[in-house]
């Protein structure tokens, strides 16, 4: 489901776009792609992952702190697989909220 070729997942995970696709692959409701776009700068990275956790991430109860958003924007080694773990334990755990009383 990622728009892509991964060849350096840490570098390709580093703006946001590639997690917010696996997002929405799984909840398309939770995320506007439309909200993400490919960047190699640290400042447009940077604003991609905090505009994730505020829009997307809060819903699946996945906190992701500014340190975590720093290094994973970054291209520090590890980060994004960490992320990932949780990213695929909050997935597995999300309930979407119930649309009313029927």
């Amino acid at each position: 489901p990622l728009s892509r070729p991964k060849r350096n997942i840490a570098r390709d995970f580093s703006d946001g776009v590639l997690f917010a696709e696996i997002v929405h692959h799984y909840h398309p409701r939770l995320v506007d792609l439309h909200n993400y776009s490919a960047a190699n700068g640290l400042k447009q990275k940077t604003y991609n992952w905090e505009t994730l956790q505020k829009k997307t991430l809060r819903r699946l109860k996945l906190v992701v702190t500014p340190d975590e958003i720093q290094a994973v924007a970054a291209g520090q080694q590890h980060q994004i697989e960490r992320l990932l773990l949780r990213l695929k334990t909050r997935l597995a755990a999300y309930q979407p909220p119930s649309r009313g009383d029927g």
